[in-house]
Parts: C-alpha cells; sequence; structure tokens
C-alpha cells in the first residue's frame, strides 16, 4: 500500500506522539530530532522500505527515540517503548540486533559508514537492495563520513541514499559544517537534491526521484529543530530541555488514531527477524605455512591467506592504500572497481576510518570482511573496531609494521601503545604470532568467528622461526615453545610475536633451568584455569614484548618492554637501543635467579 501525502503526515504524527511518550517516560534522550525528522523517516519507512529487503540506518543514533517510535509502529519486535534508556531496555543509541536495527550508531559519522558497507556488500551479492540513511549536522563533520562519503562516490553506489536532517544547529548552537555541504557533495559524486523536510509530499517524490539516478544520492533536508516546541530552531531543543507540562501537551497535539492505523498495514506485511549469516570456519585441508628461513609473520600471513583464498574461502580483502605492504593482497584477488563488484578485494584507499566502518557495514550484511594497514594507523580506525566488538561482527584486521623493529621510519610509525590498547576492548581478539602455526591459528579462529572481531599483529622484520612443539593446544593463548632441561625451573621467559626468538636466545644464555612461552593470544590465555597458568609461569616471570609495559605486570614480575616513543635508525640498531638484546636482558634477568 502507498500512502500520500495527507496520511504521510497523520503516520508522521503517530510516531511523534510514540516517540516524545518513550522520552518523556525514561526522563532523558533527544527531543529536537523527533519533532524535525519524523516526517523523513515515517516516509521512508512507509513507502519505499522494502521490509526483509532494503535497510535504513540512522546514524544521527541520538534520534533513537524516533527509530523505536517507527519501528514499534512498523511491527517491529522491540518490546515496550517505556523500556527507554532504561536497564535491560532498549539503550539510548540504537544497537545492531535489535529487530529492524542494522548498525550501532550514536557515535556520530559511523552510521555513514556503515551504510556505504552495507550498500557495497548488495552490489556483491549482486542484490536489488537499496540503503537509506538519516543523518545529521554533526555526522557530517566528523571525518569518518566524509571518508565514507568520497569512497561511495568514487565506487558510484548508486543503491545508497543519504537523507540529512539540515536543522543548522548542534549542541553548542550554530552547526560548524562545510559552508557548502551540497557543493562537497556533488564534487565527491554525489547526485543532490533540495526539499523541505517537514513536507511529505516532496520527500515522497525526492524519494522516487532517487531511484534514478547511476550515482549514490544526497537529499538535503531543511528542518527546524524542535519544531512546534517553545525551543524550536534554539540548540536548547537538542535534548530534554522542555518541560513535562509541554512534553505533555505536545505528546497529546500528535496523538493520531488515523496514523497509528495506517501503520497497521505497514506492519501486517513485517518479516521474520533479520538473522546474521553464518559464517564458514577454516577448512581442515589447510596446513600452516612450513619455512625453516628467516621470514616476517606478514609473509607467513599473506602465505597462508593465499591457500585460503586459492581454497574458495570467502573473505572480502582489502587494504588502505597498503596492500603489498601489509601482504594481504594475493593472486587470486580481483580488485573492485566503480560499477564492477564481481571482485573480492576493495581498495579504500588511506582512509583507515572508513574502512573500519565500511567493514561493520559489510559484516552487518552477512560477508566477511577483513582490512589492512599498519599497527600504528589502528589509531585512525580504533572507534571503528570498539563499535564492531560492541555490534559482536566478525570484522577480520590485519594490523603489520607492529613495533619499533620498522625503524628508520622513526617514531611516528613506531607503534609502542597500539597492542596494549587494542588487547583492552572488550570482545577483541588480539592475536600476535611468532611463526607459521601460530599464524594459522590466528586465521583460522577469526574466521570462525561468530560474534567477535579479531586483529592479527604482524611483523614487517624477518622472524628466526621457532617451531611449536608438536600436539600443542595453541588456542590455550600461551604454550611451552622452549622447555627447560632442568625439573626445578628457575625463569620463565614470556613473548610475544618477533620477541619469541629473542626470548629463546636469552633462554639458551641462561640455561637449562629457563623456559620461554609464546602468547599469542593474551586474553586466551587469562581464561584458562589456574593449574595450566601456574605449569606455564614458573619461576621468576619475565615478559617480552616491543610494547608498553604495564600491563604485562599482570602475569610477569618483571618486563622488558618499550614506554617511550621510539626512534629513528635501522631496524635492528633500535631494537638493540631500547632494550631488546640477547646480552642486555641476560645481564639483569642473572642478576635475578641466583
Amino acid at each position: 500500500m502507498r500512502f500520500d501525502a495527507k496520511q504521510l503526515k497523520e503516520m508522521s504524527n503517530a510516531v511523534k506522539a510514540y516517540a516524545l511518550d518513550a522520552v518523556r517516560c525514561a526522563g532523558s534522550g533527544h527531543v529536537g530530532i523527533v519533532l524535525d525528522a519524523a516526517d523523513i523517516i515515517t516516509t521512508v519507512y512507509a513507502n519505499f522500505l522494502r521490509r526483509g529487503q532494503d535497510k535504513f540506518i540512522l546514524s544521527a543514533g541520538h534520534g533513537s527515540a524516533l527509530l523505536y517510535s517507527v519501528l514499534k509502529l512498523a511491527g517491529y519486535d522491540i518490546g515496550d517503548l517505556h523500556s527507554f534508556r532504561k536497564l535491560g531496555g532498549l539503550p539510548g543509541h540504537p544497537e545492531f540486533g535489535i529487530d529492524g536495527v542494522f548498525a550501532t550508531t550514536g557515535p556520530l559519522g559511523h552510521g555513514v559508514g556503515n551504510a556505504v558497507g552495507m550498500a557495497l556488500a548488495a552490489k556483491i551479492k549482486k542484490s536489488d537492495e537499496r540503503v537509506y540513511c538519516l543523518c545529521s549536522d554533526g555526522d557530517l563533520m566528523e571525518g569518518v563520513a566524509s571518508e565514507a562519503i568520497t569512497f561511495a562516490g568514487r565506487y558510484k553506489l548508486d543503491n545508497l541514499i543519504l537523507l540529512w536532517d539540515d536543522n543548522g544547529i548542534s549542541i553548542d548552537g550554530q552547526a560548524l559544517t562545510d559552508i557548502d555541504v551540497a557543493g562537497r557533495m556533488s564534487a565527491a559524486g554525489w547526485k543532490v537534491l533540495r526539499i523541505n523536510g517537514g513536507d511529505t509530499g516532496k520527500i515522497d517524490k525526492a524519494l522516487s526521484d532517487a531511484v534514478a539516478f547511476r550515482s549514490p544520492v544526497f537529499i538535503q533536508c531543511k528542518t527546524t529543530i524542535g519544531q512546534d516546541s517553545s525551543l524550536a530552531g534554539t540548540s536548547a531543543a537538542h535534548g530534554l530541555a522542555l518541560s513535562d507540562s509541554e512534553m505533555m501537551r505536545l505528546t497529546e497535539k500528535f496523538i493520531s488514531p488515523i496514523g497509528e492505523d495506517l501503520w497497521g498495514y505497514v506492519a501486517k506485511d513485517a518479516p521474520a527477524k533479520y538473522v546474521l549469516n553464518q559464517l564458514d570456519v577454516c577448512p581442515k585441508n589447510i596446513k600452516a605455512p612450513k619455512v625453516d628461513k628467516d621470514i616476517s609473520t606478514r609473509e607467513l600471513s599473506g602465505l597462508f591467506l593465499q591457500e585460503l583464498i586459492s581454497n574458495g574461502v570467502g573473505l572480502i580483502g582489502g587494504s588502505a592504500d597498503l596492500s603489498a605492504s601489509t601482504s594481504a593482497k594475493v593472486s587470486g584477488h580481483i580488485c573492485m572497481a566503480p560499477r564492477k563488484f564481481t571482485g573480492n578485494f576493495i581498495d579504500y584507499g588511506v582512509r583507515e576510518h572508513a574502512m573500519g566502518a565500511i567493514m561493520n557495514g559489510l559484516a552487518a550484511a552477512g560477508l566477511r570482511p577483513y582490512g589492512s594497514t599498519f599497527l600504528v594507523f589502528s589509531d585512525y580506525m580504533r572507534p571503528s573496531i570498539r563499535l564492531a566488538a560492541l555490534s559482536k561482527l566478525p570484522v577480520i584486521y590485519v594490523f603489520t609494521h607492529d613495533s619499533i623493529a620498522v625503524g628508520a621510519d622513526g617514531p611516528t610509525h613506531q607503534p609502542v601503545e597500539q597492542l596494549p590498547s587494542l588487547r583492552l576492548i572488550p570482545n577483541l581478539n588480539v592475536f600476535r604470532p611468532c611463526n607459521g602455526e601460530e599464524v594459522a591459528y590466528a586465521w583460522c579462529r577469526a574466521i570462525s568467528e561468530k560474534d567477535k572481531p579479531s586483529a592479527i599483529i604482524l611483523s614487517r622484520q624477518k622472524v628466526k622461526q621457532i617451531k611449536t612443539p608438536k600436539n600443542t593446544d595453541v588456542s590455550r593463548g600461551g604454550y611451552i615453545i622452549r622447555s627447560a632441561e632442568s625439573k626445578r625451573v628457575k625463569a620463565t621467559l614470556v613473548a610475544t610475536g618477533s620477541e619469541v626468538p629473542l626470548a629463546v636466545s636469552v633462554a639458551e644464555k641462561l640455561g637449562k633451568d629457563v623456559q620461554v612461552v609464546s602468547m599469542p593470544s593474551v586474553a586466551d590465555f587469562r581464561n584458562q584455569d589456574e593449574k595450566y597458568k601456574q605449569q606455564m609461569l614458573k619461576g621468576y616471570v619475565v615478559a617480552i614484548e616491543a610494547a608498553t609495559s604495564a600491563p604485562w605486570f599482570e602475569f610477569a614480575d618483571a618486563v622488558v618492554g618499550i614506554d617511550t616513543f621510539g626512534a629513528s635508525g635501522g631496524g635492528n640498531e633500535v631494537y638493540s637501543h631500547f632494550g631488546f638484546d640477547t646480552d642486555a636482558i641476560v645481564r639483569d634477568i642473572s642478576k635475578k635467579i641466583k
């Protein structure tokens, strides 16, 4: 059923009444967007969104009451609106997994990137799906949105419609968007339409026209924040600054039995809940790369990735302009191009943050993306990584050039704090492998995850290959890679990645009563029982890792780490300069275990 402008207005009034009541009941929330954007979201859901096929993303996630109101009226199974912002109820910002919510939004700009990823996923899957996204002034001021917008324009994603709630106001007053947003969007390759965001007839026509263009479409919807309230057009209207009596008055004003009845026609066609596609597991016939010579772990990762792609594992790869350096692109990869989406590799350009947000959209659409860059640049995309973990999206990050051993590029490119900081993110796997067996473990674990993202941390420099003993369960996160020859173990050296060969070299000089534990996954080791941990951490425990030292005191008595920024110079020279030197470490430990 298609609704006319008058019917849409009644439906919009019902949306406002429901949303205002939810905010009033919660005692907090955002009223301004409810009053200025209800006509926009109502028209999308009532006349254009094909249930079970198209997707709507509320990038302006602070307008969650508005979204929940529409979903409730449209028949989605979201529970009681009066649970809004209450413990165990509907969260203050939309979260992926709620029926009808396809992206976790709220941190501004991310929803735009998610929508781009979902539109790209539809192209990859050869689906007729369209993606609608409502954004605010704040979204368009964020860099992640700008990155994603230029990506969408270059790739000509003509199944993407971005609606801008252009009310010109942000929390601190006048919105400091670009002087010419429409001009910027046009320059980025988007078709721009301008309408009155409070006219359901004009909104309907613009959305009808949008499907004809062979580019993404940007609809500038001019609105007044807090329309119909005493604070209309002011920054105070953004949150909940209206009195309870005015909230009651507005709620009663917008109650529309006619609108509710009309939404019933939309609700009756509600499909089953959206379920994220199941992921494949690592093929059992793919073995860990066996290399006897010194080799970087990024190269080992590339070798294993080559086997995955050759065996038809459906990964969608990508890189932020560093694929050759990260070994993330292998033979068998075909790069996607504008209007040519038959490949399996995405060149994101120098857009780390957008890459993260777009991959979240790809994963939410049921694909299995991985993206690569240098570890130090994970900082650019950290908010997207956090949202992937919060949303339980099995995205994979390939981070290379993982320590001060990067060398001559200097401290700007030498990660020190990034590795420990990634380990602090809940629900994120962080793997730092030292050899082929651990690389295989990291990749297989990552592609088998259903509700957790993974970061695989890899070296630029070549690493001596210390073999994992046979019948070792690497999945326990930490294991003895070099056993002590004595029954009484005086010291245990714990290391990860490229520091494992260093630890073995130190142990060999210290003598027969020192063992070495490789710990590719700190979190997995932490989850082991106390008996296992005690077996692994005998005697005086020293952790060796080219990263900040403090977190290692959870397990270690002493730490060889780096708590300053690095320096320019040859990789080995810098490594040794900061104490990652066999003889220096031997001298220090010898004093402790005599």
